[in-house]
């Protein structure tokens, strides 16, 4: 303000009416930095005296006022401090009005800060000389204020902070790049507050104590010290130049809370990355010990390690398998998982074969076809789960030299020894036993699904869904059967049929529908009652015939409609049988074949979703769902041994996995099964199918993906009973997340670094699913004050013991109030609700470094 703007300001005020009781004006001009000494003189207002008070007259100036002239107006200038309770005019001023003209006091004033703090703005009255920039400082709403408050809140503003928080603003710096030059940031602090000031707080927070001070060496600073944290600084000696000398809890908080931020994460991976390189992290992991570093979370390197260790001991066959599992598991909580989620996963499922030929390494043995048919239903299908869960797995990373490795060991464990004695002795058990009658004791047959399931209820007038899903074989019937039981308040079981040979479409599906008779002819044509049944058009005529208000209807027509649509159309339908054909349509071309296990997720989705719909938007309760057949599937390359010739002769259809032919007799390497116990056979046409997994040679179509044989993954048919259950109903039991309880009884903390322990309240099974929650200590106000740790409870054990869970947490270095609470909080990441916050008292006394 100038001399006119202030005598103009100060007239306005002298103007205002009197106040009830007021006889006259008094105002106090205080400029505490004399910007105006030689300007007071020419102050000239009607009717108001100027006085100037110094240390000298004050009681002059009180006795004048009070006694000697007690009713003219007067501006008192002044440099004094008028408010302390020496003043001899401290009463006469509370009751007067005080006035401030220089940018300062006004300052002071508007922010309510007491004056002595003056200095402290004075220092940075060029930030406050901006009027954006004092609107955000203002609107912090700072209730108390302190030179550091003041700095803090100077230094949120200037990095676009919305409180005064150190962390926050280091984090905002670092961010924007770690080249000083270049950094805005640090530019704007530079300008417009006091670097040092700035690098003395960070030497204050995090014990960064380098002579020549840089983001880049900062930040190397903050992530080797966070890493001693776990790893212990014996271990990293090569590095003790980068690990602060105190409060080094801040610098792991700090790199915690910004690797676990949902957004910011993916500029610290990349620094991350840099500082890697930059302290050539390998050549000191890869001397330690992986029960040293596998808690670790700072560095991606330290998963590589890991991932490397686990291939290396699967590949020398150090079958440590139960620490290669706790490991795998171990890491699915730290920061750095997702970026390598698909080679642990094939890692685990290499494992998990390794545990199975372990278990079997005897070899599986020769038997009864019952005997071998139920010990493939009950334990041998897994096999085929995780080879292809490997795959699934594999086909995420499939340049990645290490899955190289792994695939072949995979492959040596699953199509040389798996598959090779398992279908070898089934073979022969085949051929021992069923050649000439295609059944199995306690097992139902494919052909008499309709008569024996689904008849009884048609007529009973129950309403029932029929889901075929093409080439859904056992292992992935299992896992849909699981997750149906899991995920919805359903129950479903789950049972197999005896597939038809040869394990085809146009034999299997006319096998599932209402039939009297199936037949085939010379053509190889199948006839259900007398009619054409392939195609779903068909196969829909067939079941209308046959059953009162029936429908038949591909999947996709159905996934296609819209709820209104779905419930017109099966409206009065007692009958709808739904066709599913997502993995055949797939392994079925030589161009696709490939994919067959990625179609398989997919096809996992669609039928869970199918059901979804059936009890949603048509109220079905009775679902079946079934297959027309399995597959055989191998990733490798075929090699000629695995091939055979044809020679025979008459033959009516010849195929990869079988050939039908009116001749027979007994051929090397192949199964003749009579067809009598199948189909009608007039035409006494015998199924000749390779033994084992051999196929036979022929030009076209794929060959790495085959059915039509009488293997165990082509003829065990899953069926499933899903019945749907309401709330209220008989036997319904409502879907929950199990509980993560702390198990500690005291609630005081008088460490920085603690031990807490953990126990997940129910083993998962049936109904009972898993739950992730991120724990932290935080404040009253909900600050996080410590690193924040993650339980993924997911374990199956009926053993307690087995599902406890022991966290590790670091306090920031900060005050604590020991009167105050502090919440252990319990957050479910799937909702982000805290579904538990249990208070503690923390007293640390003296915060120290001897916690380390």
């Amino acid at each position: 303000m100038n001399i006119n703007q202030i005598e103009s300001a100060l007239t306005d005020i002298f103007n205002e009416p009197l106040k009830e009781g007021e006889q006259r004006k008094i105002v106090f001009w205080v400029d505490k930095d004399n910007e105006f000494t030689e300007d007071i003189e020419r102050i000239n207002i009607d009717g108001v005296k100027v006085l100037t008070l110094t240390d000298c007259n004050q009681f002059h100036t009180k006795y004048l006022l009070e006694e000697e002239d007690y009713t003219s107006s007067y501006l008192i200038y002044t440099n004094l401090e008028i408010g302390v309770e020496d003043n001899w005019l401290a009463d006469t001023v509370f009751y007067s009005k005080t006035f401030y003209a220089d940018r300062i006091s006004l300052i002071l004033s508007e922010l309510h800060i007491d004056p002595s703090l003056r200095v402290v703005i004075k220092k940075y009255e060029r930030f406050f000389n901006n009027k954006e920039r004092f609107k955000k400082f203002s609107a912090l709403n700072i209730e108390s204020y302190s030179e550091e408050i003041i700095e803090l809140a100077i230094m949120s503003v200037l990095c676009n902070i919305k409180t005064p928080d150190f962390e926050a603003v280091l984090k905002a710096v670092l961010m924007d790049t770690l080249d000083d030059k270049e950094n805005k940031y640090l530019s704007l602090l530079v300008k417009f507050f006091d670097i040092e000031v700035f690098w003395t707080y960070v030497v204050n927070h995090y014990g960064y104590n380098c002579e020549e001070k840089s983001l880049k060496t900062l930040f190397i600073h903050l992530m080797v010290t966070s890493f001693s944290q776990t790893v212990g600084e014996d271990n990293i000696k090569d590095m003790k130049d980068f690990v602060a000398n105190r409060n080094k809890s801040n610098a792991l908080v700090f790199i915690d809370h910004w690797m676990h931020h949902k957004t910011d994460f993916v500029i610290f991976d990349e620094y991350a990355e840099m500082v890697e390189r930059e302290i050539q992290l390998p050549n000191i992991i890869n001397n330690l010990p992986v029960e040293t570093f596998k808690q670790a979370d700072t560095f991606p390197y330290i998963d590589r390690a890991i991932i490397i260790y686990i291939a290396n001991g699967l590949i020398t066959q150090l079958e440590d398998f139960e620490e290669y599992t706790r490991l795998i598991k171990l890491r699915r909580v730290k920061h750095y998982y997702d970026n390598f989620a698909s080679i642990y996963e094939a890692l685990y499922y290499t494992v998990k074969m390794q545990e199975f030929y372990q278990e079997h390494r005897q070899g599986i043995p020769q038997g009864r076809a019952i005997d071998l048919y139920q010990s493939y239903v009950k334990e041998y299908y897994l096999m085929d789960t995780y080879y292809r869960k490997f795959y699934v797995a594999y086909d995420e990373e499939s340049n990645h030299d290490l899955l190289k490795k792994l695939k072949t060991l995979v492959e040596d464990l699953y199509t040389n020894w798996y598959m090779g004695e398992l279908s070898t002795n089934w073979s022969q058990a085949v051929e021992s036993e069923m050649t000439q009658d295609w059944s199995l004791p306690g097992v139902k047959n494919q052909q008499n699904f309709y008569s024996s399931i689904i008849d009884s209820k048609v007529r009973n007038g129950d309403r029932v869904f029929v889901v075929v899903s093409d080439a859904m074989r056992y292992e992935i019937g299992i896992e849909l059967y699981e997750r149906l039981n899991s995920e919805t308040m359903g129950t479903c079981e789950v049972e197999t049929l005896l597939g038809v040979v040869p394990s085809i479409t146009k034999l299997g599906m006319p096998s599932l529908l209402p039939h009297k008779d199936i037949y085939i002819d010379t053509n190889a044509r199948v006839f259900v009652d007398g009619k054409d049944s392939s195609g779903v058009e068909n196969r829909k005529k067939i079941i209308e015939s046959k059953v009162d208000d029936s429908i038949a209807v591909h999947f996709q027509d159905v996934l296609a409609m819209n709820k209104a649509g779905r419930r017109e159309t099966f409206k009065g339908k007692k009958l709808i049988y739904i066709y599913h054909d997502t993995i055949d349509a797939m392994g079925d071309k030589a161009s696709t074949e490939v994919y067959t296990f990625n179609a398989v997720e997919t096809a996992l989705d669609q039928l869970y979703d199918l059901v979804k719909i059936i009890r949603d938007d048509l109220s079905g309760t009775n679902v079946f769902i079934t297959a027309d057949h399995g597959f055989l599937y191998q990733r490798d390359a075929l090699e000629e041994s695995d091939k055979i010739g044809q020679d025979s002769k008459n033959a009516i259809e010849v195929k990869r996995r079988y050939i039908l032919s009116k001749e027979q007799r007994e051929v090397s390497g192949q199964l003749a099964i009579n067809l009598s116990s199948v189909v009608r056979n007039e035409q006494q046409i015998t199924a000749y199918v390779p033994k084992a997994t051999l196929r036979y040679k022929m030009q076209g179509t794929g060959i790495n993906f085959v059915h039509g044989g009488a293997s165990l993954q082509e003829v065990v048919v899953p069926l499933l009973s899903f019945r749907n259950k309401r709330t209220g109903q008989k036997g319904a039991k409502a879907i929950k997340k199990v509980d993560i309880k702390l198990t500690n009884t005291t609630r005081k903390i008088t460490n920085s670094i603690f031990n807490l322990e953990f126990f997940q309240t129910e083993k998962v099974e049936d109904k009972i699913t898993p739950r992730t929650v991120v724990i932290y200590m935080a404040d009253d106000e909900g600050n996080v004050i410590s690193n924040e740790e993650t339980i993924i409870g997911d374990r199956p054990f009926d053993n307690p013991a087995d599902r406890t869970f022991k966290l590790r947490f670091i306090l920031k270095s900060i005050s604590y109030d020991r009167d105050k609470p502090y919440y252990l909080t319990i957050r479910d990441t799937e909702t982000s609700v805290v579904v538990e916050k249990i208070p503690f008292n923390i007293n640390l006394g003296i915060i120290s470094d001897f916690d380390f």
